[in-house]
């Protein structure tokens, strides 16, 4: 039986939550090591590119947040098969991680800069991704993102907007979502409907 690890931070949401929900809807057992920040120097010296989340695989420490959610997804039947649905998921996979990295480019800033950079994402690409991927939903059919049914992009952007949501991100507004794409809060509430979703956060 393959054994499984996932190293990341301690704390709900961010780039390994997505591939928690999805083994958690697939009934896959593992091992689910989150460590406190004032640790993330220790744990960087010990993986490949000195960067989280990385997932062991027996023996072997696989790093890249997307090829790890791909890997998951496949396990759990959260990937499609044909492959232009496939595509489609790895376009909007792709896509919300590249704004995310955007937003994690403002980490450690402060004051008047940190506020500067944030008003300045949510104006342009953080605006403009949102409305992308409401158009690329509506596209597909508007319930899910690819397949005609739920697959790991559904579960990545449902945790990448519940953090837009949440508030905890100084200068970009909580309503963002709701302004600029209500339609992906519908989505997301749809997604978190999922009755292993639900359990999980149980």
């Amino acid at each position: 039986m393959t054994k499984l690890k996932l190293t990341y931070f301690d704390f709900p949401g961010g780039r390994v939550e997505p591939a928690r929900l999805a083994l958690a809807i697939g009934g896959i057992e593992f091992e689910d090591y989150r460590f406190p920040f004032s640790e993330f120097a220790d744990v960087r010296a010990t993986t490949p590119l000195g960067q989280v989340p990385t997932l062991h695989v027996n023996d072997q420490q696989i790093t890249q947040c997307n090829a790890i959610n791909r890997y998951v997804a496949k396990l759990t039947d959260l990937y499609p098969k044909d492959d232009f649905q496939a595509l489609v998921c790895d376009e909007v996979m792709d896509a919300v991680e590249d704004i995310m990295n955007k937003i994690v480019a403002t980490f450690g800033m402060q004051g008047d800069e940190l506020k500067s950079a944030r008003e300045a994402l949510v104006e342009g690409p953080l605006s403009k991704y949102l409305k992308w991927c409401a158009s690329r939903l509506e596209t597909q059919g508007g319930e899910f993102f690819a397949d005609n049914r739920l697959t790991f992009v559904d579960l990545k952007l449902m945790v990448w907007v519940s953090s837009l949501n949440s508030g905890k991100l100084d200068h970009i507004p909580a309503d963002l979502v709701a302004r600029v794409a209500p339609s992906l809060n519908a989505h997301s509430q749809l997604v978190a409907n999922t009755p292993a979703i639900v359990k999980y956060y149980a």
